[in-house]
Parts: C-alpha cells; sequence; structure tokens
C-alpha cells in the first residue's frame, strides 16, 4: 500500500564498501532506501554503491559486489556512508583517508556502519564527535582514539555524523532518519514491511556482554549484576545484593565504579529502563502495569525516570513507535 506524502527534495546517499564489508549491515542500510520509494511510489531517496577506486569487492561472507562508481562520484552526496566490516584496520589507505577528509571539508555529511567508525576516526573526523561501533572494537576504539567519544548506543547520530554498530542495527538507524525526513509514518510502514517488531532508538544500547568487559576476573561483580537481571521486578537493596556476593557495601559501589563506571544504583536503574522499554514496545500491558512489572513503585515516579533517560514520556514513545497503540489516557503519564 502506496503512503501518501508530499513531493520533497531527493536525498542522495552513497554507501562506500570496503574490503570484507559486512553485508548484513550493508543491506539492511541500503534496502530500507528501497523500501521507503516503493511505500511512497516515488523516489524520495537515491542513492549510489560505490568503492574508492571503483572495482569490485568482497563482502566478508565472500560475496562479491560491483560498485556504481569510484570516489569521483560522490561529490553530490547528501550522506556517504562507509560499510566495513571484518579486518577493517587493513583497509587503511592514506589516499582513502585524505579523500574522507575532503568530503568533510566540502560538507558531505559522513556515516559509518559495523567498523566503518574506526575508518572515520583514523582520518581524525570523529574528534569530539559520540559515536558508535560494534560491541567488538570498542576496547580497542577507545584505547587508539581517546578524543572520540565512544558509546555503546546501537547508532549515534552527533551533528552531520552518523555512527552504527553492526547486524542489523543499521536499519534502525536509516528508519530514523526516514522519520526525520518524512515522518514516523512512513517509517513504521517499512518496518512493518521488513516484519521488524519496532523500530529501535539511538537509547537501545548493544547488548555487550559482560564477560567481554570484565573476563574472569571479578567474579563478584558478575554475581551481583546477575543478581540485578533476575530481581527487576522485586528489586533488590543495595544492601542486600552486597551481602549476598558477600562484599561490603562500599566495595560494591567502588567495584560497579571502577568496571562499569557508574554506581550499582545507577547500572540497576537502568537495567529496569530496559526491561520497561521492551515491554512497553513490544507488548499492550499498560503503562501502570509497565512500571510495577519493571520494579517501580508508582507510575509517576517511572515516567519521570523513562523521560529523563530515554528523553520522553512513556506514552509519547509508545505513541510515536506505534502509532496505532491506544492511548494509557487514564494514566496521565
Amino acid at each position: 500500500m502506496a503512503l501518501a506524502g508530499s513531493t520533497s527534495r531527493i536525498h542522495r546517499i552513497g554507501f562506500l564498501l570496503v574490503h570484507n564489508f559486512s553485508l548484513i549491515a550493508f543491506s539492511s542500510a541500503f534496502d530500507s532506501l528501497r523500501m521507503a520509494n516503493r511505500m511512497r511510489e516515488q523516489k524520495i531517496y537515491d542513492w549510489q554503491v560505490l568503492t574508492y577506486d571503483g572495482q569490485p569487492v568482497s563482502s566478508s561472507s565472500g560475496l562479491t559486489i560491483t560498485p556504481d562508481g569510484d570516489a569521483k562520484s560522490a561529490a553530490d552526496l547528501d550522506i556517504l556512508i562507509v560499510c566495513a566490516g571484518d579486518k577493517v584496520h587493513l583497509a587503511v589507505e592514506k589516499p582513502l583517508l585524505q579523500w574522507l577528509r575532503k568530503l568533510a571539508q566540502n560538507r558531505i555529511a559522513l556515516g559509518a556502519i559495523c567498523t566503518g567508525s574506526y575508518l572515520l576516526a583514523r582520518a581524525g573526523l570523529l574528534d569530539g564527535y559520540r559515536c558508535t561501533i560494534h560491541w567488538e572494537n570498542m576496547a580497542s576504539m577507545r584505547e587508539e582514539f581517546p578524543t572520540v567519544v565512544i558509546s555503546q548506543e546501537l547508532f549515534e547520530i552527533d551533528r552531520d555524523r552518523y555512527t552504527c554498530s553492526g547486524g542489523t542495527a543499521p536499519l534502525d538507524m536509516m528508519l530514523n532518519i526516514v522519520t526525520r525526513h518524512h515522518g514516523p509514518q512512513l517509517a513504521v510502514a517499512i518496518s512493518e514491511e521488513f516484519i521488524c517488531d519496532r523500530i529501535r532508538g539511538r537509547h537501545d544500547r548493544q547488548r555487550v556482554p559482560l564477560r567481554l568487559h570484565l573476563g574472569t576476573s571479578q567474579p563478584k561483580l558478575m554475581e551481583a549484576v546477575a543478581l540485578m537481571e533476575a530481581n527487576l521486578e522485586e528489586t533488590m537493596s543495595l544492601d542486600e545484593l552486597a551481602q549476598h556476593v558477600r562484599l561490603s557495601r562500599r566495595q560494591l559501589e567502588r567495584l560497579f565504579q571502577k568496571h562499569l563506571s557508574c554506581v550499582p544504583t545507577r547500572y540497576y536503574l537502568e537495567l529496569r529502563l530496559a526491561k520497561a522499554r521492551q515491554l512497553l514496545l513490544q507488548t499492550s500491558m499498560s503503562i501502570v502495569d509497565v512500571a510495577f512489572a519493571s520494579g517501580f513503585v508508582s507510575a509517576p515516579h517511572f515516567s519521570k525516570c523513562y523521560r529523563d533517560f530515554y528523553g520522553m514520556p512513556p506514552r509519547d514513545e509508545r505513541r510515536q513507535r506505534r502509532p496505532t497503540e491506544p492511548d494509557d489516557a487514564a494514566t496521565g503519564i
């Protein structure tokens, strides 16, 4: 079914493929534009698939893509998105980095999916920006680029930089871009065509396995987090957590601060909010029931915490992400 919409200028987006790029990440981003045109029955997005030298390039799965053009074809783009994958350091070449800098000087917005953020960082184009990258590369990125603000979010949109983790997360980033350009109705329609249960926002974090943060060196901390995850509805106090893992309250606070860069109560709150958001967007539970199921003692307190963390009240986000869902108007949240 075609969606009506006012005629607007065509947004021109380029995808730069480098050797070993992630095919699922690229196709998740690329195909969202095709579907946007199909749903509107008009060209609202134009795209080009590029390689720096115009030669075919292979994905990490071995599939070879023949590009539409080379670096010279990027002059008229609105956004260039760098698509990378395994062994991204092998794609670092001085001419490529210089060309990316030139695009930035010409005020072409730059993006990256999967490990493409590494190439933008090597070109010095992420200094002072918030960005993200696939969770396997976060530690090395933080070590190599201390002036880049690296988050665990699925994607980051910071001024004229669009960065995204791997897998299917580029679909979420592109649908958020579609929402900015053409409103949520079109983005939701695309999501439904792809049988995607919801469009994740930038505050949805990558699920980074805790063991990769901590290794095996912090069994007490991992035990405390496991207890939190198992007790989201009936929450435990900090003293109870400390007692169960046989530490003092102060020792537990120091472990969280040192290894997770936050206090235990904050970490626990974010786990509960993440659960609440899943229930809010994936079920028809009332907002009051979502609050209680996530360990909040009152709906107003839940709404305030949710708004402070996600930037909007829960009712507004449900309405935006699931526009056909009935309002929870009776709650006043």
